[in-house]
């Protein structure tokens, strides 16, 4: 695996609290993420902004609006993490697709393969940089657009059901499932936009739980229990 796109939900970075960051979590992955990097596999992240924000739930805030609090939400997220990776000994930088002052760099394919190039581990801030499109469609025409091998979604469950597991003890889990049968069945990997993005560039995508222990290197490992999401 030459480079990744690993997607974090904020909720997941907040530990228990659900908010703000839990540093030991965030801890965990960097430690995680430094080992691939050691191994000379280039990191890209995508951080998304649910623990801060979930403007979607408002009736009250202008969707355009509400989707720029969000923005600004990731963008935070990725200042943060980017330090605890800084911490541990990775050198990081952040992209944006709109100008934040000094605070990130602003978004270019070129920029993003020189980062990599160099061994950082390069932060996809500000989702795609318009509202109506998650952070879900960030990171999957981010993928597309720095040739990344595959996508890796860390989440708080460990893979992809038929069903809610937390509703239904029954729900079935899928070893692997292709893209179309994601869309057909609605199985809600990624939203319905960045699903066909990703059939029709063909860009694989992972899901596994982030609270597994080392499941990040243990998935790059080859010791994967999540399930694969084929195009």
């Amino acid at each position: 695996m030459r480079r990744i796109l690993l997607k974090l939900s904020g909720e997941a970075l907040a530990g228990d609290k659900k908010t703000g960051f839990d540093e030991d979590t965030v801890r965990k992955v960097a430690l995680q993420v430094k080992e691939l990097v050691d191994a000379d596999v280039q990191v890209g992240i995508v951080i998304g902004g649910g623990n801060f924000w979930r403007g979607r739930s408002s009736e009250s805030i202008d969707r355009t609006k509400a989707d720029q609090i969000g923005m600004l939400a990731t963008i935070m997220n990725c200042i943060y993490v980017s330090e605890i990776f800084r911490s541990e000994g990775m050198a990081t930088n952040i992209l944006t697709p709109f100008e934040c002052g000094s605070f990130t760099k602003l978004f270019s394919k070129d920029r993003a393969n020189k980062y990599f190039e160099k061994g950082m581990v390069v932060f996809f801030a500000g989702g795609t940089g318009h509202p109506y499109f998650s952070t879900d469609t960030g990171v999957v025409l981010r993928a597309i657009e720095v040739d990344a091998d595959v996508i890796l979604l860390a989440k708080a469950i460990d893979g992809v059901y038929d069903a809610d597991p937390a509703k239904n003890p029954d729900a079935k889990k899928y070893t692997e499932v292709t893209i179309d049968e994601v869309i057909a069945k609605n199985l809600q990997v990624v939203d319905m936009t960045a699903s066909i993005l990703a059939r029709d560039n063909r860009m694989p995508m992972w899901v596994f739980g982030l609270n597994e222990e080392n499941s990040i290197v243990n998935t790059i490992k080859g010791k994967f229990n999540g399930t694969k999401v084929l195009v």
